[in-house]
């Protein structure tokens, strides 16, 4: 199989006060190996169901799924055997030890004792916890709580790992100890599908981006591709002076390719798409200086995945309503 994660028309149904809610109304996903996928959404989309359906938690109503080249509903064992899943809630015991969890999660999934504390040791050491390896979960940081949530998910070597939320809740540098922990895996060669409303955090991690609403895929592109999607480069000028707006207007209108700059009269910025950025910024910087106009700030700005999923979907991805049931 050339796909880690197939995914091919998959449908499900919720009943719920309002009647049925179909949540994955024919999604489509194609995941290569060794590579991370980001997958985004308002929440209610269906991306933690789709989580669930492919990490065997929920069988879906229609459609086919492959994970490890097995189907999750012929093949639920074999699915199991290749995946780890983190989900939006950490599963360590908090009283035991780092080492011990790691020791236990081996054992659960039928490793000899001796095979189990080998590969804790050797998690502990790939997640940077060896020195807090005899203290247990409720002394450390959320970051580390997390990295610690992500080893235990990794005691057989999966070849896919969902990551379903994997940072709600973190502070910055948990943020940032996370996402180390996932490009180590990446690189390592474990294939990732990653659902977050970070929209920051997908663009960091992710080598391609499906985006998701009302259950359905509606585009999927690299980060880089997605946002020039939506329009390239733009040129933005703000000024000290209200009266030097319209000469700032005529300057940035020389270097946008016929689009017509827009004006925020309140903010004293004017901004409008380029296509050369380099030669853009000179140009205009130049002509500000000529007609000594006082400025604020001068730069380019390229756009953002906020902008992408605001342009896509019509809504900020933190102000839609939760419907759905997270992954544990």
């Amino acid at each position: 199989m050339p796909h880690s994660v197939l995914a091919e028309g998959l449908v499900k149904t919720y009943r719920g006060e309002n009647g049925v809610k179909r949540a994955l109304d024919g999604f489509d996903l194609a995941v290569p190996r060794g590579k991370v996928y980001g997958l985004l959404g308002p929440n209610g989309a269906g991306k933690t169901t789709s989580v669930r359906i492919l990490s065997t938690l929920t069988r879906p109503d229609g459609g086919r799924a492959l994970v490890g080249g097995h189907d999750v509903l012929r093949e639920p064992r074999k699915v199991r055997r290749r995946i780890g899943l983190t989900g939006q809630n950490d599963a360590v015991d908090p009283i035991l030890t780092a080492r011990q969890n790691l020791v236990m999660f081996g054992r659960l999934f039928h490793l000899d004792g001796r095979l189990a504390r080998r590969r804790a040791d050797e998690l502990l050491e790939r997640f940077d916890l060896t020195e807090a390896a005899d203290t247990a979960p409720s002394a450390f940081s959320g970051g580390m709580r997390r990295r610690l949530d992500l080893a235990a998910s990794m005691i057989l070597a999966p070849e896919v790992l969902f990551l379903d939320e994997p940072t709600t809740g973190l502070d910055p540098r948990g943020r940032m100890e996370v996402w180390d922990a996932v490009r180590t895996l990446a690189a390592s060669g474990t294939t990732v599908l990653l659902t977050t409303h970070y929209l920051d955090e997908a663009d960091k991690l992710s080598d391609r981006i499906v985006l998701i609403d009302h259950g359905r895929k509606i585009t999927e592109d690299s980060p880089a591709g997605l946002k020039r999607a939506i329009g390239g480069d733009r040129i933005e000028v703000v000024v000290q002076d209200p009266a030097d707006l319209p000469e700032t207007v005529k300057a940035v209108a020389r270097v946008s390719g016929g689009h017509e700059p827009q004006t925020d009269e309140e903010e004293l910025r004017v901004h409008a798409p380029v296509a050369d950025r380099v030669t853009a910024l000179t140009e205009v910087a130049r002509t500000l200086q000529e007609r000594e106009i006082a400025v604020e700030d001068l730069g380019l700005r390229r756009p953002t995945l906020d902008e992408v999923f605001l342009r896509l979907t019509g809504l900020p991805a933190e102000q839609t309503p939760a419907t759905e049931e997270p992954a544990r």
